[in-house]
């Protein structure tokens, strides 16, 4: 018999990883700088959202600015 959540699971988007830079949504902190606004996180919680160091609260991936691996390889 086929068990139906592991399939769902694997199908589940894995938009972030610990200690991955996350950059807030300009709309979300206005008049505040990309280098200022962007946390590393702490963890990633069963229900997708994430917490961050030194910054309270869980966290959505829309709270956040799509992700571009590319920016920091300009660097």
């Amino acid at each position: 018999m086929r068990n139906f959540t592991d399939d769902n699971d694997s199908k589940r988007s894995i938009w972030a990883r610990p200690q991955m830079n996350v950059t807030f949504r300009a709309e979300i902190m206005p008049g505040i700088s990309r280098e200022e606004r962007t946390f590393r996180i702490e963890k990633v919680l069963p229900n997708g959202r994430v917490t961050l160091h030194q910054f309270p609260g869980e966290f959505r991936e829309t709270a956040f600015e799509a992700i571009n691996f590319l920016r920091e390889k300009g660097k």
